[in-house]
């Protein structure tokens, strides 16, 4: 390692709430560890309300890049100097650069990891999706399915005119019809790991992929439900990958 290397401590982190689960934190440390990576550590930054975001940039020494994630995808943006187009057309962020100038720059590589993992599974019978739930990652996925020529309705439990179907709209036909279905939800999440969205998966057929963001237990209740119905089932794991590696090129410290 280089004398200009050796005195130079960067941070990296996670922004969230309630995260000490972190996918990230437990990635990034086994990166470094792999590659050598001495001078740089990656931290949770676990925060109750978005109002300590200032001070987190302010009187963090070294800090280069954050990760984000629930609930702060699109709270964080007003905080921004700059949005990339991206992240502003999605309407969220999940990765924020921090320049040698200072400047904080958001981008959302959740896109970019869900279109990975997603495409080796399209077949030509893949026309139309269902996003269960309407946070911020499902911004980033409606956006993914745009750019794949998908049709795509939201599923919440409050009906948005035009945009979406609620739960207790759903029959098993409608389902049946959607043959891709994504969990944008934390239903199911651990400690949780009983509970699932509530939809008819009697309408799940094996022309069906189901993709849950959720990665923490590996196979959530929603996709065993799915497999039961012989659909091809996707947890999160691999779109975090994907999406870690994005962040990483896009902070650029080496």
């Amino acid at each position: 390692m280089d004398k200009k290397r050796e005195k130079r401590m960067f941070k990296l982190g996670l922004l969230g709430k309630n995260i000490s689960y972190s996918f990230s934190r437990s990635y990034f440390k086994k990166k470094f560890e792999n590659e050598n990576i001495t001078d740089i550590t990656y931290e949770n930054f676990d925060i109750q309300n978005i109002l300590s975001f200032p001070s987190i940039i302010k009187n963090t020494k070294g800090l280069k890049g954050m990760n984000v994630t629930i609930p702060y995808k699109e709270e964080v943006m007003p905080y921004l100097d700059k949005i990339n187009k991206k992240a502003k057309a999605i309407g969220a962020v999940n990765t924020i650069k921090i320049t040698k100038k200072g400047k904080l720059i958001g981008y959302n590589t959740d896109c970019y990891g869900f279109k990975k993992t997603l495409k080796p599974f399209l077949k030509p019978e893949h026309k139309k999706a269902l996003i269960l739930g309407t946070g911020g990652a499902s911004k980033a996925i409606a956006y993914t399915l745009k750019e794949l020529k998908i049709e795509y309705r939201y599923v919440s439990r409050n009906s948005v005119k035009g945009l979406n179907f609620t739960y207790n709209m759903l029959t098993e036909e409608m389902i049946n019809d959607y043959q891709i279905i994504i969990n944008c939800t934390p239903l199911g999440t651990f400690p949780d790991i009983d509970v699932c969205p509530d939809i008819p998966y009697k309408g799940i057929s094996e022309n069906h992929v189901l993709f849950d963001l959720i990665y923490n237990p590996e196979e959530t209740k929603f996709l065993k439900l799915g497999k039961q119905q012989k659909a091809t089932t996707i947890n999160g794991l691999k779109m975090l990958e994907f999406q870690a590696e994005k962040s990483w090129s896009i902070w650029k410290l080496y």
